[in-house]
């Protein structure tokens, strides 16, 4: 399909505006491009409560769990560049991961929440890197690993972090702004350098209402004891959406859900993804390690999330006859949804990306209807 940049801004815009006069949404970007170009950019509210601040273009906003597909595209970029195939043993590159019967674990296995590493036994801090990862070296798994999946909320980031530190002798986010965020001259950062800030908008905490679906795992993650409670809140820390505004937590490189961009970053970051791994004359991804992110390596019940999550290397599917699409009608789509309603994915089969940000989140951690509408009429 080809996408008409005036036909869609046309069936756009009022469902943009939508989100605004009857959902609540109080500063918000959308952004579609198409074949390594931006198709439509929208963008309005505040980037404040007190509504003094307008959201602007350029606009930066942090976007929770989207961090983990630039993570993930990081680490797979590391693997490519070293020629290592993903059906290798993590402990051939970390060997301290060995330990409590993880021996055997695959990098498959790790980039797609198969590990059973979710949560962690020992009490670390989030803000102590090495605790963290002394934590997951002695942690066994939660369940056999390779024989079920569960979301990695916080730990994921820091498995991918480290992996990049052994094989490429640097930080993730250092890769990320040496291999992608300068060539390709993106508006995203995991740790947000000081002279940004002033661009960033607030972020608010979902205003309470009636519990989003699954019902169970909402009800679990505020009971103590639960798998969910665990893997929200291990490694310890950043619980409060408020403590994330602050210029010395922005600064931190929190892959897990640290990453603060604009939407069209985002786009154009999977605008090449969805391009088979080009933009702007260069060439990022072999065609390999794109089908490393659109094959599906981990289908069914989620441990975590109680309902049928799908992920490929690293990043988020729709699973088997999937009633709810997230990433549109195309089965080879993938991307990383945030916690509260932003949203980002690569349409490899129409070459299509998309990118949903904003900054006063609803309770649901998957993508909800404000921007679910928008992928919807896309494809309309």
């Amino acid at each position: 399909m080809q996408l008409d940049a005036d036909e869609l801004r046309e069936q756009l815009k009022p469902l943009f505006l939508e989100n605004f006069e009857k959902f609540g949404e109080l500063g918000a970007a959308v952004s579609v491009w198409q074949d390594g170009k931006p198709v439509v950019d929208l963008y309005g509210g505040f980037c404040d409560a007190r509504r003094e601040k307008p959201w602007e273009a350029d606009t930066l906003v942090l976007v929770w769990s989207a961090t983990k597909g630039i993570g993930s595209a990081c680490a797979l970029h590391v693997l490519q560049e070293h020629r290592i195939n993903i059906d290798r043993r993590v402990a051939e590159f970390w060997p301290e991961f060995a330990q409590a019967g993880k021996k055997e674990i695959t990098l498959a296995q790790l980039l797609s929440h198969q590990a059973g590493l979710c949560a962690l036994d020992a009490r670390v801090d989030i803000l102590d890197y090495g605790a963290v990862i002394r934590a997951l070296e002695i942690q066994k798994p939660l369940w056999p690993p390779g024989s079920a999946h569960g979301y990695h909320a916080r730990t994921f980031g820091f498995l991918l972090d480290e992996l990049v530190r052994r094989i490429a002798g640097k930080t993730l986010s250092q890769y990320w702004g040496e291999a992608f965020g300068k060539p390709l001259n993106l508006d995203f950062w995991i740790g947000l350098p000081e002279e940004e800030n002033a661009r960033v908008a607030t972020v608010y905490a979902a205003k309470s209402g009636n519990p989003p679906k699954p019902k169970k795992f909402y009800s679990d993650l505020t009971t103590p004891g639960t798998l969910a409670r665990k893997t929200f809140t291990s490694p310890y820390g950043l619980n409060s959406v408020s403590g994330m505004n602050t210029p010395a937590i922005r600064a931190q490189a929190i892959v897990s859900f640290g990453g603060i961009g604009s939407a069209s970053a985002l786009a154009k970051f999977y605008s090449m993804l969805a391009n088979g791994g080009k933009l702007d004359g260069q060439t990022f991804f072999l065609e390999k390690t794109i089908a490393w992110m659109t094959t599906v390596l981990a289908d069914g019940m989620d441990r975590v999330f109680q309902i049928p999550t799908a992920f490929s290397a690293g990043f988020m599917k729709d699973p088997r006859n999937a009633k709810r699409r997230l990433f549109g009608p195309s089965a080879n789509a993938f991307g990383h949804p945030g916690a509260g309603g932003s949203h980002a994915f690569a349409d490899h089969e129409n070459r299509i990306s998309f990118a949903y940000v904003m900054n006063q989140m609803e309770e649901s951690l998957l993508p909800n209807e404000k921007s679910l509408r928008l992928v919807h009429a896309i494809y309309a």
